[in-house]
């Protein structure tokens, strides 16, 4: 007997929003107990710049979590203890290894009903972070969006974390469109799976519309220098200050340091359903990731882990629900294999492929996009820190010690996650064509060499054989070779 059809209230999916809450997040928690926090976030960014945060909380009460009620309050909560830890452990001159027990009790508990890890998801920083300016307008519009809480103030933050918004809203009817494609293959309706995913491909281009649009507000300087090194988690952050990762001080023997990756939009559910909709697999890249657990606060180093698939890692960081929700696709996804089976079907197979096309893509957007906010400013922090005198920079965080790599060869700069992540966006880039029906198709998606016959160029347009990315702009020529790391974002 063939896996039920997920019902999408079942793992709090929502058919009008998808992964984004079914109504706006709480703009404030109801009970007045909970004042001291909402205070905190009111005020995170003058708290960090007259450095007053650490020694505020240092002498906050331990608030209880007894006093949440609803899912939405849960996920405030969260939101909210997130961003005062990230700006406790990255608010100084050097990292704090140790979150103490007013953030580190009442976030524990948070994170365990709401199965994430004690780190500031995707979820927290983008799914729970928004608000309507006008409520009757749609959510996928960027202009009617505003952020709950940033560390820098800044609209370059808000409009970040709002891209992403955007794109979770504009994607979200792709998740019951997918839905209805996959029961209609169990009944051989080849003509309503093809306009399912002939709208799929349509929508993907419009996310790849809305992607770009990142260029309108957040500057790469800003973005690099002042938002980065906020996002960033405790996994591979030894040069950046934490050699041991971060303790979250609970008053218990029990207490270990924990290594997590820091936010990532990696850590979409969304980006994930459209792989396994379409039946894109994806292989274990680099010695980089840790095994993937169902326990999101494992205490797993990822120094000495295996390498394993980056991509289900990710799940670990998702909500419980959805990621248990991308399990269930798992066990249903059959439109892959309905489309080989029918493959002399061409409006079909023309369909199938269009969507391989249209999310590759959507990953050289986001390729490029890297190379631009991390990779560029990186070395050009480079270069002037050569050009200026050798003292010893007055803070120490994600964004100086990636000023300081790349001077020996093989160095990477990192995500906010650790990570070195520009292999690992081409690789999954060039893993979305493989499953391509045409044979011609086949070969345009998966980086076929030099030119076909009928003059067709075969590379991926702006990108050597040798897999160096090559960005054509007004300000000249540049590139990105594999050595360098990635924005953690998309």
């Amino acid at each position: 007997m063939l896996p039920s059809i997920p019902r999408l209230e079942d793992y709090d999916v929502s058919s009008t929003n998808g992964f984004l809450p079914a109504e706006p997040p709480l703009e404030i928690l109801p009970d007045p107990y909970y004042r001291p926090w909402e205070n905190i976030i009111r005020n995170l960014q003058p708290l960090i710049l007259t450095k007053r945060l650490r020694g505020l909380v240092d002498n906050l009460p331990v608030l209880s979590t007894d006093f949440l009620r609803t899912d939405q309050e849960w996920r405030r909560a969260y939101m909210i203890l997130g961003f005062m830890s990230h700006a406790y452990i990255w608010g100084g001159d050097i990292p704090s290894e140790r979150v103490p027990p007013a953030i580190s009790v009442p976030f524990t508990d948070t994170c365990r009903r709401l199965e994430l890890p004690l780190v500031a998801t995707y979820a927290g920083v983008c799914l729970w972070n928004w608000r309507p300016l006008f409520p009757e307008e749609p959510v996928d519009n960027l202009e009617n969006l505003s952020t709950l809480a940033t560390f820098t103030g800044s609209l370059d933050e808000s409009w970040f974390y709002l891209v992403s918004v955007a794109i979770e809203s504009r994607g979200a009817p792709i998740i019951p469109l997918m839905l209805h494609a996959i029961e209609a293959a169990r009944f051989g309706r080849i003509d309503i799976v093809t306009e399912c995913l002939r709208s799929f491909a349509e929508r993907l281009d419009e996310l790849g519309a809305l992607l770009n649009r990142m260029y309108d507000n957040c500057d790469p300087h800003v973005f690099y220098h002042r938002i980065r090194p906020f996002l960033a988690g405790s996994k591979n952050m030894h040069e950046a200050g934490l050699p041991n990762g971060v303790l979250f001080d609970t008053g218990s023997p029990d207490d270990q340091y924990v290594k997590h990756a820091g936010g990532s939009n990696a850590q979409s559910s969304l980006i994930q359903f459209f792989d396994i909709a379409l039946g894109v697999e994806h292989r274990p890249q680099g010695p980089h990731t840790k095994p993937a657990t169902s326990n999101p606060h494992s205490t797993i180093s990822a120094d000495t882990a295996p390498p394993q698939n980056f991509i289900h890692e990710m799940r670990t960081y998702m909500p419980g629900p959805h990621a248990r929700f991308l399990e269930h696709m798992t066990s249903i996804a059959n439109i892959r294999q309905f489309v080989r089976e029918h493959q002399h079907n061409r409006a079909l197979a023309i369909a199938y492929d269009a969507c391989l096309a249209m999310l590759r893509a959507f990953r050289d957007k986001h390729i490029q996009m890297v190379s631009r906010y991390i990779i560029v400013k990186s070395r050009e922090s480079r270069s002037q820190s050569r050009s200026m005198s050798r003292e010893k920079p007055a803070r120490v965080n994600l964004a100086t010690v990636s000023n300081k790599q790349g001077n020996t060869k093989g160095s990477a700069t990192r995500g906010t996650g650790g990570t070195a992540l520009i292999p690992f966006l081409k690789q999954a880039r060039d893993e979305t064509g493989e499953p391509a029906i045409d044979a011609w198709a086949r070969r345009l998606l998966n980086n076929g060499p030099g030119y076909a016959s009928d003059g067709v160029r075969l590379n991926t347009i702006g990108e050597h054989a040798s897999g160096e990315t090559v960005i054509v702009g007004l300000a000249g020529t540049w590139s990105v070779d594999d050595s360098d790391g990635g924005i953690c974002h998309w």
